[in-house]
């Protein structure tokens, strides 16, 4: 009986979504009308740090191809394939694959991949509680706020091999002013290649829970709510490297208001709470909290706009296994652009940061300055400047130049603590983009 109301249910979705939300009348007609886009990115990296013999020169570029046929009778889909090669001489460690220890490391493997491979279906226009529904299964980029600012959840979009998911989403706009997106993820593609020989920097298994519900109903603000259940597949028998599986449950409130003619205040409060989930056997208890206060002015002159903003950003930690991690997000844009904190340490940390953006004739230039302290037992890590100066040339075309500069404080906990993080270093990069 159950199977049969199901049945039912199933044809009719079916037929009533073919009767509105099909786009194409055959599916001759579907891959006539839908739409290829085009990525070509290249890339220097230099990377000078003092703890490798050699210092690392990264000429990369990615392509990356995809098609969407136009929407048949509710469905349609998505095939991406992206090619990460060198240009010129391989001097750089790529994060293992290449075996090329002696060099400083630039993450980014040569490789050939099927980025994105997704089936997708619109579901009943005609029921109210369904319309503007989507579903998508397969090989997919999954994110929740715009790039590159991927706290939880993102593709790694500065590296040139991005991360996907494997899985079933689906997002519902069907109450006004608000977004409901889940999801379940069981593969990530990770960073460092399908075919990476270093143990635990292949593809990640992980029966993962996304719930993310966004309103932007409010005046000069929007409010999310987010769930992010994470179970990682595991052989291992260090209770240590268990720690990644958690729950996360939280809250963030952003929005802008204007002051008068040209000046805006921008604001975020966020905050969130992590405990061990599935088979973890550590105890996880810790939190998050972000907060965010700036203004910035526009002009109608040769200076564009100016911008200045001031971020407290905390992930707790105790100082073992009990710190508060966010295994799926875009690490980049946080704790400075030298990826010296890609993991959480032990004891935490407390980033105060403030960045002034420019923008002049077109171009836009950034410099970030980092404060970064321990949670637990109040030490300094170090700090960092970071410089960005990008530019648009049309509406295909980009390019920038970029700068990272971490300065480590030796004092004797940090030393005694965290090794890894009492060397100094410094990135630099020369990029160019022209995206179809």
């Amino acid at each position: 009986m159950h199977c049969y109301k199901v049945c039912c249910l199933l044809c009719l979705l079916f037929s009533a979504s073919s009767q509105s939300v099909h786009a194409a009348d055959t599916i001759i007609d579907a891959f006539r009308n839908g739409k290829f886009n085009l990525l070509l990115n290249y890339r220097f990296e230099n990377v000078d740090d003092p703890t490798t013999v050699k210092d690392a020169y990264a000429s990369t570029l990615r392509t990356a191809l995809g098609y969407q046929p136009d929407r048949f009778y509710g469905f349609s889909g998505m095939v991406e394939l992206e090619d990460v090669r060198v240009i010129g001489n391989e001097l750089y460690n790529d994060g293992g694959a290449n075996g090329k220890t002696r060099y400083a490391v630039v993450v980014d493997p040569e490789g050939f991949e099927i980025n994105q491979a997704y089936l997708s279906f619109g579901l009943l226009k005609t029921v109210p509680v369904l319309q503007n529904t989507e579903v998508r299964a397969g090989r997919q980029v999954i994110t929740y706020r715009p790039a590159p600012f991927h706290r939880f959840v993102g593709p790694v979009v500065w590296r040139q091999n991005w991360q996907t998911f494997d899985g079933v989403t689906v997002s519902n706009q069907s109450l006004e002013n608000t977004n409901i997106r889940l999801g379940y993820i069981y593969n990530i593609n990770r960073i460092f290649g399908e075919d990476n020989p270093v143990r635990g920097l292949h593809d990640k298994g992980v029966d993962g829970y996304l719930f993310n519900i966004q309103y932007d109903g409010i005046s000069h603000g929007k409010l999310e709510a987010y769930s992010y259940l994470l179970d990682f597949d595991t052989t291992s028998t260090k209770p240590t490297e268990f720690y990644q599986s958690t729950q996360t449950y939280g809250a963030r409130y952003q929005g802008e208001q204007p002051l008068s003619n040209g000046l805006k205040l921008n604001y975020a409060i966020e905050a969130a709470h992590q405990t061990d989930f599935a088979q973890n056997p550590n105890h996880i208890n810790s939190n998050y909290f972000l907060g965010e206060l700036g203004a910035s002015y526009a002009f109608n002159h040769f200076i564009q706009s100016v911008g200045l903003k001031i971020d407290y950003e905390l992930l707790q930690g105790d100082g073992g296994v009990d710190r508060f991690t966010t295994p799926l997000a875009t690490q980049h844009p946080y704790q400075g652009w030298a990826d010296k904190f890609l993991n959480t340490p032990g004891d935490g940390i407390e980033d105060i940061y403030v960045t002034f953006t420019i923008k002049v004739l077109e171009a836009t230039f950034s410099a970030v300055y980092h404060d970064f302290n321990s949670d637990n037992d109040s030490y300094n890590y170090g700090s960092e400047i970071n410089l960005l100066l990008t530019r648009a040339f049309g509406k295909h075309v980009s390019a920038g130049l970029k700068y990272a500069d971490y300065n480590a404080d030796r004092n004797v906990t940090n030393i005694s603590r965290n090794p890894a993080l009492t060397n100094d270093i410094n990135k630099f990069w020369a990029f160019i983009s022209f995206q179809y």
